[in-house]
């Protein structure tokens, strides 16, 4: 792959990435958060297993248990908390919060399984949250859409040390597939419990769900993939920083929501400080792969 193939797809596969999170709120008119995002997932998992039917082994025994652990946090836990936070912040707010995961995993890594990260990761750490206080005006509090946004990017730093973990046991694009679909219908379940499971069908809703099942989730999820197989991890996971600047840009163009100094400010420091803790990796703990 050459640079330049390699560049336009980081742009467009991190675009696609940002953009999910103005559509699915885009969405939120036709159909509560959880069952919208139980049945994006639900088909896009459904769809990526029936393409790797036979392709692959599948898991076998408890390992079963593994990707359904996986699939609650990653896909039911985390998606759940970014689109139901829209219901008190912006779209824009939420692709902030969401990802500042990587930050989230230097912190647990530390405390969990006891990783070592270089002075420069740390001040990444550092500068990340100052950001996200940026990006809020500096009124980062306990309101219910912050602290149930900032809840997700903490469930995310969770699956992904889990992915970490257990990853290796399957094929990438099986784990892939399957935790969408059992995570998808975690989401189904948490709507039958919680929500009104009411679906406004029209070419509009329709046309938002497909892109979000096709583009935002299919699509997006094999060109990072291959993205990870063909580049440097951890090196490509450095571009991540680009979700949010993409979830900022895009929200201001689709929803007409207000491009404020302090979230573009806020969201580059973000940004910076992912770059600095992802660059060049850790001593003792790869970077591994996020899922969105």
């Amino acid at each position: 792959m050459t640079r330049m193939n390699y560049t336009m797809l980081v742009l467009f596969t991190t675009l696609l990435m940002g953009i999910a999170f103005p559509i699915g709120k885009m969405g939120l008119e036709f159909a509560p958060p959880f069952l919208l995002m139980g049945v994006r997932y639900t088909l896009a998992g459904g769809m990526l297993a029936i393409g790797m039917a036979g392709r692959a082994p599948m898991p076998r025994g408890g390992d079963w248990l593994r990707v359904a652990a996986i699939g609650f946090v990653q896909t039911c836990a985390v998606m759940g908390c970014a689109y139901y936070s829209m219901h008190w912040i912006s779209a824009a707010e939420s692709a902030i919060l969401t990802f500042t995961n990587p930050l989230f995993v230097i912190v647990l890594g530390t405390l969990l399984l006891g990783a070592h990260y270089r002075p420069r990761q740390w001040v990444g750490v550092l500068v990340g949250f100052a950001g996200v206080a940026i990006a809020f005006g500096a009124r980062l509090g306990f309101g219910a859409g912050t602290a149930i946004g900032l809840c997700g990017a903490l469930l995310f730093a969770c699956s992904t040390l889990l992915i970490k973990r257990w990853g290796g046991r399957f094929n990438v694009y099986v784990l892939v597939a399957y935790q969408m679909l059992l995570g998808g219908i975690g989401l189904l379940f948490l709507s039958l419990f919680t929500e009104r499971m009411t679906f406004a069908v029209s070419g509009r809703s329709v046309a938002i769900v497909a892109c979000l099942v096709v583009f935002c989730s299919i699509i997006q999820l094999i060109l990072w993939f291959r993205l990870l197989q063909t580049g440097d991890p951890a090196k490509t996971s450095a571009f991540l920083f680009l979700v949010p600047l993409f979830g900022v840009l895009s929200s201001w163009l689709l929803l007409g929501e207000p491009l404020t100094w302090h979230a573009a400010i806020g969201g580059l420091c973000t940004g910076a400080g992912i770059v600095l803790v992802n660059w060049e990796g850790t001593r003792r703990m790869e970077k591994s792969v996020a899922v969105t």
